[in-house]
């Protein structure tokens, strides 16, 4: 039985289908639904869970090479919320140090989306603090 790290079966069961140049969408309680992409809703009430939770949670075991996000996130969010995003520095505990984040509008990052091979919702409430993950 699994003690620690990711316990949610159908998380663990979407991960590992994902492969090298993959991707791994994380969006918030509003982010729109695509028939062709599979779901995994983890939101429990708004804030619970926090996209910044799954990351800290994925990271460990899931090998990122580029991660994507909507430009409109920097305009949209206090620089405290802004720092919690930070991947690379210590906002968000360094933990891809040295990847950049590639931000597009908001329309085209949504596009982005059903070439995914998942999507993991949460009940996060920042607004267009949504990522798109790439394996390595």
């Amino acid at each position: 039985m699994l003690q620690k790290g990711i316990l949610n079966p159908q998380v663990n069961h979407l991960l590992s289908r994902v492969r090298h140049t993959n991707t791994l969408a994380i969006a918030d309680w509003a982010f729109p639904f695509w028939k062709e992409v599979e779901m995994v809703d983890l939101a429990l009430a708004r804030g619970i869970p926090m996209i910044t939770d799954l990351l800290e949670l994925l990271h460990p075991n899931f090998k990122v090479g580029r991660i994507w996000q909507a430009e409109e996130f920097l305009a949209a969010n206090e620089q405290e919320v802004i720092a919690r995003f930070d991947l690379s520095f210590d906002g968000f505990r360094n933990l891809y140090p040295g990847l950049e984040v590639t931000r597009m509008p908001h329309n085209d990052f949504k596009k982005l989306v059903p070439r995914a091979t998942g999507l993991i919702r949460t009940g996060d409430p920042t607004a267009y603090g949504n990522v798109i993950l790439e394996s390595v």
